[in-house]
């Protein structure tokens, strides 16, 4: 029976780490990672290892999607800006 959760968990482990290699988008990136996050913690806790998965499951589905989504955010912010240079400092002064 633990054999069987340990197997499915693994598997689990494998189609999301291989889902958060395929996916394009940050921000989906970021959200299929804290998935991946998850699904670490029960696989530690399965191999009776609680401690680090309450470590994985505070870091890895929580704190780091979470700066990732942080720092996509602000750049997708900077990249509205106009830029700098002759033709951004014409943009933001109004002139041709």
């Amino acid at each position: 029976m633990t054999e069987a959760v340990i197997v499915v968990a693994l598997l689990l482990v494998a189609a999301c780490a291989t889902a958060a290699v395929a996916v394009r988008d940050p921000v989906r990136q970021s959200l299929v990672l804290a998935v991946l996050g998850v699904v670490l913690a029960v696989l530690f806790t399965v191999l009776q290892a609680p401690d680090v998965g309450l470590s994985q499951l505070a870091v890895g589905s929580a704190l780091t999607p979470l700066l990732l989504l942080l720092t996509v955010r602000k750049v997708r912010r900077r990249g509205r800006r106009a830029p700098d240079g002759p033709a951004g400092r014409r943009a933001r002064e109004g002139g041709p």
